[in-house]
């Protein structure tokens, strides 16, 4: 005798083990789905050393793309592109040096993008490429 079961409702279990993400999470999916379908390729995520995080690690074309993704949804603080301080900038430069000495990448070209999000939507990201320099 066999129990029957039946299922009711949509299933709200998720893949975070029910959690729901945070919003940088999520903005960073945004942006790496973005940055795909402008031909980019993701080869890292969240690539971390002592001292910098680097949020997206991309290849285009010949080229090494180191992407830090930023959301501000209220502008009161000079909005998301305000946020990447000088001292922001050089975490990511260092983890992006770190990354090239484990990755072989030492004499690939290279740039630092930043990837605007004024909210959670496809349609608030703006790209700048080559947002700033590692000297």
């Amino acid at each position: 005798m066999g129990i029957g079961w039946q299922v009711r409702g949509k299933d709200t279990t998720s893949r975070t083990g029910g959690r729901s993400l945070a919003p940088g999470t999520i903005a960073e999916g945004l942006a790496a789905r973005f940055l795909e379908r402008q031909g980019l390729r993701i080869l890292a995520r969240n690539h971390r050393c002592a001292g910098g995080e680097v949020d997206l690690v991309c290849r285009e074309r010949d080229a090494i793309v180191f992407v830090e993704v930023r959301l501000r949804r209220n502008a009161d603080y000079g909005g998301a592109a305000a946020s990447i301080t000088r001292s922001k900038q050089g975490r990511v430069a260092l983890a992006a040096e770190h990354y090239l000495s484990t990755h072989g990448g030492r004499e690939a070209d290279c740039r630092f993008d930043c990837i605007l999000l004024d909210g959670l939507s496809d349609t608030a990201i703006e790209w700048i490429r080559d947002a700033f320099s590692a000297t």
